[in-house]
């Protein structure tokens, strides 16, 4: 070999281990965080934007996302140190609260702010009313989660006793409910986007009500970690936090199809064309907030779904349980 070539050679391969150290140590500087989501759902659109984006990146954050099926799993799953942050109900970290853990889970940061299911039936309507559910066979969510107690409340104020008017089958896991509706059971049936969507979209239902609009704001799906993880991670936490709103802004801000390439990924068996409607109707009603903050009025509301719905245990103080300091320090650092 000559001399030149030796030269360049050794140069070239002097090129390629600073690359790869800096690449590796780049890598090895990020901090990890678990996070366990409690389903898969275009609801949570500004998290994946946050990941796709590279946004928690730029906060030197590497996301260890995993979805654990169920508001019970999820925080079992948080509270045995499986992951370091939740995202689930909120009701979740009254339970675990009133059952006297000595390690409390926190509500640090509000991902959506109004329901995320909508009512679904069998047959199409053309003029649809709500009177017309007394008589059915309404195919329901898990007892004791958000989606079943704000799906009660919204139909009590509609006027209907659920337990009473409607036959209310409430013993499908959550994950099941939209397979039973296809199979033939129920009349009407309570789902997410974009599982809604695509029914409509194959003749398997229609969309008739949003329970998101109509039962108004409230903090359904939070971030959460148990106190002492939160004490000893705030500065990691309020980076966190600052990459989700970057993301809520860059969804406000953008066209639901745009929005729906960006998350496509996360959602590799669902059409653009369902994911980007799924979106626009989230965005439409308000689901998706820059207001990460869970103010004093929406927990107390909460608890009043929860005190409807016989679900409520004991009512808990708005500070006990809910941190704002690492969200509103995360906003205005952003």
């Amino acid at each position: 070999m000559k001399k030149g070539l030796k030269i360049s050679f050794s140069l070239l391969m002097a090129a390629i281990l600073i690359f790869t150290l800096g690449a590796c140590s780049k890598t090895e500087s990020l901090k990890k965080v678990r996070v366990a989501e409690v389903t898969r759902s275009v609801f949570y659109t500004p998290q994946y934007v946050a990941i796709e984006k590279g946004f928690f990146k730029d906060e030197g954050l590497d996301i260890d996302l995993k979805t654990t099926a169920g508001g019970d799993k999820t925080m079992t799953t948080l509270l045995s140190d499986g992951a370091d942050v939740a995202l689930v109900g909120s009701e979740t970290s009254i339970y675990v609260y009133a059952q006297g853990a000595e390690d409390p889970v926190i509500n640090f940061a509000q991902l959506t702010r109004t329901d995320g299911t909508f009512l679904v039936s069998r047959e199409k309507k053309e003029n649809f009313s709500w009177d017309q559910l007394k008589g059915s066979t309404f195919l329901g969510q898990r007892k004791g989660g958000m989606p079943q107690m704000v799906g009660e409340f919204v139909i009590k104020d509609k006027g209907i006793e659920p337990h009473k008017d409607l036959k209310l089958i409430q013993n499908i896991d959550f994950a099941n409910v939209a397979n039973a509706f296809a199979s033939g059971t129920g009349d009407y049936v309570q789902l997410f986007e974009p599982t809604a969507s695509v029914f409509e979209k194959e003749g398997k239902g229609h969309i008739v009500a949003s329970f998101g609009k109509e039962s108004g704001s409230v903090p359904y799906t939070d971030y959460m970690a148990k106190e002492s993880y939160l004490k000893k991670n705030k500065d990691t936490l309020e980076k966190f936090v600052r990459a989700i709103y970057k993301a809520a802004k860059w969804v406000e801000e953008n066209d639901p199809k745009d929005v729906a390439k960006v998350v496509q990924p996360f959602f590799e068996d669902v059409d653009v064309e369902i994911l980007t409607s799924s979106i626009d109707r989230y965005q439409k009603q308000g689901s998706f907030g820059t207001d990460l903050i869970l103010n004093e009025e929406g927990w107390n509301h909460l608890q009043d779904i929860m005190d409807e719905a016989g679900e409520l245990p004991k009512r808990v103080d708005y500070k006990t349980l809910v941190n704002t300091s690492i969200a509103e320090k995360a906003i205005q650092n952003k």
